[in-house]
């Protein structure tokens, strides 16, 4: 599990860098716009295609394609590989570009399908649609983007893929300083800015394929076998891997019945819950899946095991940690890096509600993450199917039944639950088939974990102190106040785990 570790630290430090630059262009975009009826408009245009491009290519797309494309490297041969690449490509690409020129021309009847609650505000809803005008492109080129990312993955090669979405952040950031003060519509250099971005994403990605010599020559082959097996498995995928991300257009979709600022809020909130999310959870699920799927086309049901195992005491161990972290800091984190004259002190106390809410279900994320590629690996899309179902259940259930009461908070709980939910049944499927056995090992890490989490959590939450104490400190003394605290968490973190027994051998698999 070594090599599996590097591959985790190598996408993890990418992944790392894209995040820091993402809290980078989150800080620019909420003291430049603050959170308003623009930047209402804006999430609403850039998370539709976002959320489609998570459902389509990195979700269905992704795990339909990764089991099949190791199948071929492994016993189908190179020219059956390429060919297999090309179809696919052609493909892809069609079909992508077809559903971009509806999205264009749809844009009007797609932000009131996410956002039903702006057709009480013409303005916002003639915004939100110009800018999704712009923004829907970025589904072709991102998704395309994705496919090259399979293909690198596959041939380990985890770093460039873990490193294409630095140049998103790093075009957002260039557009709103430079480019949005040109403008008549400030807000709109934002949508220019993801445009902009999926070309150069595509673009980066592209020399590398070469170097494999697997640099797509793309045909339009809808009958292929391998297209054929691929579109059939991603049809069940769609729901089953993305209901993480429906439960958050869900979440979208109702706030734009509440306050204004409410869509800006669960934004800010979901992006913080984002950063350990995608640094260890995506990571692990980046790296597991090609391994996973080498391990079935083996027929080796002890070392795929294993890897689940493992995988799941990175979640245990550095996941619970980082939702503890959140729950107990989520004032201070909005605090320091998004209190502004544009972002102000309530705005901070609304998204810190939201934050505590999600960092609650962050391990339910993560799990899933972990999870469900250990039916995927084994082309299994139903079971996870079923699931993602009585998860979405859950959750409209709960949006109801908290949204009044609570707000955005409550529709983050609701997105919470159904994440536990998902995650615990995808867990209970694999131990009832017994496609995963863990090792003998797992109670005594959860005690240790457990206490480990404790005096970390309530030694930060005590020396924190209330958010509103943030308020009247400068920005350098809340960012060296809260570097301080994540520092000394960490330290009596890691020092509990050394002193009740656990060992880098742990983290290693190797008991």
């Amino acid at each position: 599990m070594a090599s599996l570790a590097a591959a985790i630290a190598k996408v993890g430090s990418n992944t790392f860098l894209s995040r820091v630059l993402g809290f980078v262009r989150d800080l620019v975009v909420a003291r430049i716009f603050g959170a308003d009826a623009g930047t209402d408009a804006f999430f609403v245009a850039f998370k539709i295609p976002n959320f489609m491009r998570r459902l389509f290519a990195e979700g269905a797309f992704s795990m339909a394609f990764v089991p099949i494309l190791n199948e071929y490297k492994q016993t189908r041969g190179r020219t059956a590989l390429k060919a297999y690449i090309d179809a696919v490509a052609g493909t892809l690409g069609a079909v992508l570009l077809l559903v971009t020129l509806l999205g264009i021309l749809g844009a009007p009847l797609l932000i009131l399908l996410f956002a039903p609650g702006f057709i009480q505000e013409p303005s916002q809803l003639a915004l939100a649609t110009e800018m999704l005008r712009l923004t829907f492109p970025y589904l072709l080129f991102i998704s395309l983007t994705a496919f090259a990312g399979g293909i690198l993955n596959t041939y380990e090669r985890f770093g460039i893929p873990a490193f294409t979405p630095v140049l998103l952040n790093i075009s957002l950031i260039l557009c709103a300083v430079y480019l949005a003060p040109l403008m008549e519509r400030p807000i709109v250099a934002l949508a220019w800015g993801v445009l902009i971005a999926g070309v150069a994403q595509l673009a980066f990605q592209l020399p590398f394929l070469a170097r494999l010599d697997l640099l797509p020559r793309p045909r339009l082959a809808l009958k292929d076998p391998g297209v054929r097996k691929t579109m059939k498995l991603m049809v069940p995928a769609l729901l089953g891997v993305s209901v993480g991300q429906i439960s958050l257009l869900l979440d979208t979709l109702l706030a734009s019945f509440l306050v204004t600022g409410s869509i800006s809020w669960l934004y800010y909130s979901d992006r913080l819950m984002e950063f350990p999310l995608g640094i260890l959870a995506v990571a692990l699920a980046t790296v597991i899946l090609p391994r996973l799927s080498q391990r079935h086309a083996a027929a080796d049901p002890v070392a795929f095991s294993h890897t689940m195992d493992w995988a799941l005491r990175w979640v245990l161990l550095l996941g619970v940690p980082c939702a503890v972290g959140l729950l107990v800091l989520a004032g201070p984190l909005i605090a320091t890096l998004f209190f502004s004259g544009a972002f102000g002190a309530h705005d901070v106390q609304m998204a810190r509600l939201s934050l505590m809410a999600y960092a609650i279900g962050l391990v339910g994320f993560m799990g899933i993450k972990v999870l469900a590629p250990g039916y995927y690996a084994r082309q299994d899309m139903r079971t996870p199917v079923r699931i993602a179902v009585i998860a979405l259940v859950v959750n409209m259930v709960f949006n109801l039944i908290l949204m009044l009461p609570f707000g955005h908070a409550g529709l983050a709980t609701a997105t919470t639950i159904a994440a536990l939910t998902n995650a615990s049944l995808l867990l209970h499927g694999l131990l009832r088939a017994r496609i995963f056995q863990p090792s003998a090992i797992w109670i005594g890490l959860l005690i240790k974990a457990l206490i480990a989490n404790l005096l970390m959590g309530l030694l930060v939450w005590y020396g924190a102190g209330a958010t509103a104490d943030w308020f009247d400190l400068d920005l350098g003394e809340r960012i060296w106040r809260l570097l301080m605290w994540i520092l000394i968490g960490a330290a009596v973190y890691a020092t509990t785990l050394l002193a009740l027994g656990i060992r880098p051998r742990h983290f290693l698999g190797r008991d």
